[in-house]
C-alpha cells in the first residue's frame, strides 16, 4: 500500500471513530446498537442446525479488508462481547459464504445457546464486523417432542384447593396457568433425594419434593384434558439459586428478578433449567405435559417483576432477551412444539409507576434485536388489564385512558385490536411470515363494585378475545379472591373467600358453550347494549373521569 493510501485510510479510521464517538456521546443509549450495527459491512444472514453441525450463511456487500482474507466465525457466550470467545470456524471472506462447525450438543462446549460473529484480523488484532447471531431452528433436534393438547382459549388462574373435586373440571375451562419459581426447584447434592441432571459436562440439582408436587399437578390438568401455561419467574429467595440473580439485581426488594445472563455460573445454570424443564414437561416422561412457557411477567415493569438497578431501557431489555434466548433454545431443543412467550403489562403509552417502561417501548426493542440477532417463533403474552386496575367496566372505559388509536395510554379489551394491529406490521411477524401467538395469560375484573359489573366484564371481555383469530388464550385472574388483592378493590376471583361461586362464575361456566346465549342476554341487560352488536362492530364506549368509581 502507497503511503498515500495508507494516509487516507488512516484518516478515514479517525474520522469513523470521531463519529461514533460523537454519536455515542449524544444518542440515547437504546439506538447505539442500530448505529453501532450500521457500520459492520457483513450479515450472518442465518444459523441453522443441520444434524450434528450449524450452518451459518455470511454474506457482504463489500469484503471488508483484512491481514489475511479470512472470516473468523466466534462463539460467544451471551455475557460476552465482541471477538472474545471460541473460534469454531475459519473460512475465506467473500460476499457469499457458509460457515459450518460442531453443534457439540450437551457438552462443555455446547453451541446451542451462544451467539456467534464474524471477525477479521487487521493490524494483528481480531476486528467484529458483524452482529450476532443465534440458532434460531432448535427444534430441528428435538427428541421428546409431543403433539400439542387441543385446547380453546377459556382458562383460569387455578386455586389448587378447588382441583381435585371436579369444580375446575365444571367451570369448563380448557387451560391453567400457573407460575413456577427458579428459587423453588433448584437444590443441591448435599440434599436428599435430590434430582440429578447431568448437563453441558456439569451435574444440577433439582428439588424432588417441590418438582414432584408440579409434576402431579401437571398430570391432573393434563387428566382434565387441559393445557397448561407456566410462568418461569425469580423470586431471588433460594439457598440453591442466588446465581441466578442477575448482579444489578442483587439486593432489591422486588417480588421478582431479573435472571442473571452476567457471567458463566448464571449463564450455564439457566441453561441447565430450560433443558430439565423442557425435557421433563415434554409430555415424554410422564412427568405431565406443558405446551407453553412464558419467561418472567410483565418484564417492562422493572421495579416490581425484573428488577435491575439500571433505568436504561436497552441494558434491561437486552439481559431479557438473553435470558429468553437461552430458554427458548433449550427448550425447544427438547420439545420442537413447546411455545414460549414474553409477557409484558396494559400501560401502553403511559407507565403508572416511574420505575417502570413503557409496554411499546419494550415490545418494540425486544422486536429489534430478535430481528437483528434472528427471528424466531417467539409469543407475546399480553396483560390488558382495565386502567386503573380495579375499574369495575371493560366495555366503558375512562376517555383519559383509553382511546382507539395508538396513541392511547393504556390497551384493555376495549381497545385490543389496536395490539393485533400493530403485531400485524411486517416487522413483528414470526420466521413463517404469520402473525405471533397472542396469549391473553392474566386478565381479570373485580367484583368489588358489584357482582353485575364483574358479570358484563368477564363476558365482554371473553367474547371480544374469542373474535379474534390472532388470540390463543383468554385466562381470567383468578379462580377466587385473594385477601391481599381485595385492599385495593381488586376482588377478581369467580369464588368469593368464603367459597361461595359468584354471578361471574355461572357467566364464565356458560360462555363457549352451548348455553352461551344465556351467558350474552345477562351481559347485554346489564350492559345495556346487545354485546354481540358492540363486538362485531368494534363499537367503543368511554366516560368522562379519570375512572375512579364512586
Amino acid at each position: 500500500m502507497s503511503r498515500m493510501k495508507k494516509a487516507v485510510v488512516t484518516f478515514l479510521a479517525v474520522a469513523v471513530a470521531v463519529v461514533a464517538a460523537f454519536a455515542s456521546a449524544i444518542l440515547p443509549e437504546c439506538n447505539r446498537m442500530q448505529v453501532e450495527a450500521a457500520g459492520r459491512p457483513v450479515s450472518i444472514d442465518s444459523c441453522l442446525l443441520s444434524g450434528s453441525n450449524v450452518d451459518c450463511q455470511i454474506s457482504a456487500g463489500s469484503v471488508p479488508s483484512s491481514d489475511d482474507g479470512k472470516y473468523y466465525i466466534y462463539a460467544d457466550e451471551v455475557y460476552q462481547d465482541g471477538p472474545t470467545g471460541q473460534i469454531v470456524a475459519t473460512v475465506e471472506a467473500g460476499k457469499s459464504v457458509t460457515a459450518s462447525f460442531a453443534l457439540n450438543y450437551n457438552t462443555a462446549d455446547s453451541n446451542l445457546s451462544r451467539k456467534f460473529l464474524v471477525a477479521v484480523k487487521r493490524n494483528g488484532q481480531m476486528v467484529q464486523v458483524s452482529d450476532e447471531h443465534y440458532i434460531t431452528n432448535p427444534e430441528a433436534m428435538a427428541a421428546y417432542t409431543s403433539a400439542r393438547k387441543p385446547a380453546g382459549i377459556k382458562g383460569i388462574l387455578p386455586d389448587l384447593t378447588k382441583c381435585s373435586n371436579g369444580e375446575l373440571q365444571a367451570l369448563g375451562v380448557s387451560q391453567v396457568v400457573y407460575n413456577m419459581y427458579v428459587d423453588d426447584i433448584c437444590s443441591a447434592a448435599s440434599v436428599p433425594g435430590a434430582i440429578p441432571f447431568n448437563y453441558n459436562g456439569q451435574t444440577y440439582y433439582f428439588d424432588s419434593n417441590m418438582v414432584g408436587k408440579y409434576d402431579s399437578m401437571i398430570r391432573s390438568f393434563n387428566a382434565y384434558g387441559m393445557q397448561v401455561t407456566m410462568v418461569i419467574l425469580n423470586g431471588g429467595r433460594g439457598q440453591y439459586s442466588q446465581d441466578l440473580v442477575h448482579p444489578t439485581a442483587v439486593g432489591g426488594d422486588c417480588p421478582g428478578y431479573a435472571l442473571n445472563v452476567a457471567d458463566e455460573a448464571g449463564t450455564n445454570h439457566l441453561k441447565a433449567i430450560g433443558a430439565f424443564l423442557g425435557q421433563r414437561y415434554s409430555g415424554k416422561q410422564n412427568h405431565g405435559q406443558v405446551d407453553n412457557w412464558i419467561v418472567g411477567n410483565e418484564v417492562n415493569a422493572r421495579t416490581s417483576w425484573w428488577y435491575t438497578n439500571s433505568s436504561s431501557l436497552d441494558f434491561n431489555v437486552n439481559i431479557y432477551v438473553k435470558a429468553f434466548r437461552i430458554i427458548y433454545n433449550e427448550m425447544k431443543s427438547m420439545n420442537a412444539n413447546v411455545r414460549i412467550y414474553n409477557s409484558i403489562d396494559q400501560e401502553w403509552n403511559r407507565k403508572s409507576n416511574p420505575g417502570s417502561f413503557l409496554a411499546k417501548e419494550y415490545l418494540d426493542q425486544f422486536n429489534y434485536y430478535m430481528n437483528r440477532e434472528g427471528n424466531i417463533d417467539w409469543g407475546l403474552s399480553y396483560h390488558p388489564y382495565n386502567s386503573p386496575l380495579y375499574d369495575p367496566y371493560a366495555w366503558n372505559g375512562p376517555a383519559v385512558w383509553v382511546k382507539n388509536n395508538i396513541t392511547t395510554p393504556y390497551i384493555t379489551m376495549q381497545n385490543i385490536d389496536i395490539l393485533i394491529d400493530y403485531m400485524h406490521q411486517d416487522k413483528f411477524l414470526n420466521p413463517a411470515g404469520e402473525v405471533r401467538s397472542i396469549s391473553i395469560a392474566e386478565i381479570g375484573y373485580t367484583s368489588s363494585f358489584g357482582d353485575a359489573a364483574q358479570e358484563a366484564s368477564v363476558a365482554y371481555g371473553y367474547l371480544k378475545a374469542a373474535s379474534i383469530p390472532d388470540i390463543d388464550a383468554f385466562i381470567l385472574f383468578r379462580q377466587t379472591d385473594d385477601a391481599h388483592e381485595m385492599e385495593s378493590n381488586l376482588a377478581l376471583g369467580l369464588y368469593d373467600l368464603n367459597g361461595n361461586k359468584k354471578p361471574a362464575y355461572y357467566i364464565y361456566q356458560n360462555l363457549g358453550t352451548s348455553n352461551e346465549g344465556i351467558a350474552k342476554a345477562r351481559a347485554s341487560e346489564i350492559i345495556g347494549m346487545d354485546i354481540d352488536k358492540m363486538i362485531s362492530q368494534n363499537i367503543v364506549w368511554t366516560r368522562g373521569g379519570d375512572g375512579v368509581v364512586q
